[in-house]
């Protein structure tokens, strides 16, 4: 195939990892085709999806543009005319690199990009990773030639015949690694392992709250633990780990770290994990089929992350605590109540398997080159 024949993709998303991760995971996925001449990253340059999408190799296209005020103030007037500068930056990449398709996950970043593809008549596709979908997805979505989402229930926000539930793309690592090579790699043993991760900034009130308990977890219900504390949270959670149980030094089936790079591994050797709700985590979780205690963030976009919870919840998938009721007595509770019972742990881990759809990074760049002019 010549050159001029093969593809240009846009791909866009950025702001918080949900969209961030599942855009990279397309566009490299793109980028390996052989049909392929150029993928291009659109973004805000100010944000983190600046720096991993050079970090991983693809040329970056700046849009400056902020997410929108919830009301109709001075601030709205202002964020409308940022908006209608980043949807012109838009149209001019496009009239300079002529995509066949453009490719967005929702979220404010990628609203210029995808208004500029409406206006130019560029076939453009959408994936939303929550079960309530973002307004960008669901104001653009009825113009989009496919729409993707990662849960059913989303598919009822959404204004367009052409939508199939494919589920978030899940980075390759998490097929490449077994339990017991998981375990191994951070020296645990048999018992049962349980993983708390509150994201890449990390959840105090969780750790708070899990530093608490710890003492019993570990000595009482005898499990493993792997506190993933985020990274602005790690010397404080240190420092109250200190003061609250200093004998953890001497479990080596503790493990606190600020952030992994490659989360496959904790997931992995994890029986269950105590998260937030954002649409990333729980798509990983489920791809390694354990059941979690959810503690949805409660400030997410759209109140995001509670709904998100609450369907995995109703599937028994699940168990919920919202995180102004989070206290020791009621962790403590759900965490023996999984410990101590095998056939629910079982159960949950069956439920969760609903959600697992590994193959959706195949199944959305084969949409992407179906619907590329």
């Amino acid at each position: 195939m010549n050159k001029k024949d093969k593809k240009v993709y846009f791909v866009t998303g950025g702001g918080t990892g949900g969209h961030i991760y599942p855009a990279i995971s397309i566009a490299k996925a793109l980028r390996a085709d052989a049909n392929t001449q150029k993928v291009y990253y659109i973004g805000n340059p100010n944000n983190l999806e600046a720096r991993i999408a050079k970090e991983e190799g693809f040329e970056f296209l700046p849009i400056k543009i902020t997410s929108m005020p919830r009301k109709l103030n001075f601030d709205f007037l202002k964020w409308g005319i940022k908006l209608d500068a980043a949807t012109w930056k838009a149209l001019f990449y496009i009239f300079k690199y002529k995509p066949n398709a453009v490719f967005g996950t929702g979220g404010y970043v990628s609203a210029p990009a995808i208004l500029a593809a409406l206006i130019t008549k560029t076939p453009y596709m959408i994936h939303d990773s929550d079960a309530h979908p973002g307004i960008v997805s669901r104001y653009v979505s009825s113009g989009a030639q496919f729409v993707s989402v990662a849960f059913e229930e989303a598919k009822k926000f959404i204004k367009n015949d052409n939508i199939k539930v494919f589920g978030n793309p899940i980075k390759s690592e998490f097929f490449n690694i077994t339990k017991t090579q998981a375990r191994e790699e951070l020296g645990l043993g048999n018992e049962k392992v349980m993983l708390v991760m509150g994201g890449s900034q990390g959840a105090m009130n969780i750790n708070h709250t899990v530093i608490n308990c710890m003492k019993y977890f570990a000595e009482e219900l005898k499990i493993g633990i792997i506190l993933q504390t985020g990274t602005k949270n790690y010397e404080a959670s240190l420092d109250l780990l200190e003061k609250i149980y200093p004998e953890y030094k001497k479990n080596n089936q503790i493990i606190v770290g600020p952030y992994f790079d490659n989360m496959a591994i904790p997931l992995k050797a994890a029986d269950f994990a105590i998260a937030r709700a954002g649409s990333l985590s729980l798509s990983e979780i489920a791809a390694v089929e354990i059941p979690s205690i959810l503690i949805p963030f409660p400030y997410a976009a759209a109140d995001h992350q509670r709904k998100n919870a609450r369907c995995y919840e109703s599937a028994g998938a699940s168990l919920y605590i919202d995180d102004d009721e989070l206290n020791k007595e009621k962790l403590q509770a759900s965490v023996k109540l999984l410990v101590q019972n095998p056939d629910k742990l079982t159960a949950m881990s069956k439920a969760v398997k609903s959600f697992c759809k590994l193959n959706a990074t195949e199944e959305i760049t084969a949409k992407i080159k179906e619907i590329s002019k």
